[in-house]
């Protein structure tokens, strides 16, 4: 079985991730979307919030499960026995970045990396962008799927 993840804080899911994440299904025979807990981060959304925003955006696709997890993605992959991360690329500062971690990824396991870029119309979008239209009371509906609202 090819398992893959696809992790991140998705405070809140955006529509880049849903891009992501509906090319990604085709590609795996389960995507697990891992929600990455930091307590030293502070999350505009809540855990449950975010978890909840997913679980319902996905609600038909029976490839998609929502896990939360802490610490290193490799070891989450070792512990859901997924052999890939998904990531997306919306431009070439994600890419430097997401390459080093990809890297570091591979030196402590043996699990790949897949990058997929992001849909050029929605490549812009970022969760920090949604956080501060949200917060400075902007219409951030068209940058989130329908799940997500305030």
């Amino acid at each position: 079985m090819k398992r893959a993840i696809f992790p991140g804080s998705f405070d809140p899911i955006t529509l880049g991730h849903y891009d992501i994440i509906q090319r990604g299904i085709s590609l795996f025979d389960e995507l697990i979307i891992g929600i990455g807990e930091n307590a030293e981060k502070a999350y505009m959304f809540s855990l449950e919030d975010r978890v909840r925003f997913i679980e319902e955006a996905f609600a038909h696709e029976p490839k998609i499960r929502v896990m939360r997890y802490s610490g290193l993605t490799v070891d989450f992959c070792r512990e859901v026995d997924a052999n890939f991360i998904l990531r997306g690329l919306r431009n070439p500062a994600d890419f430097e970045f997401e390459k080093a971690i990809a890297h570091t990824n591979r030196k402590l396991s043996e699990i790949e990396t897949v990058f997929l870029l992001t849909s050029s119309g929605k490549s812009y979008i970022s969760s920090s962008i949604v956080r501060d239209v949200i917060r400075n009371g902007g219409d951030y509906t068209g940058l989130v799927p329908d799940t997500v609202r305030i």
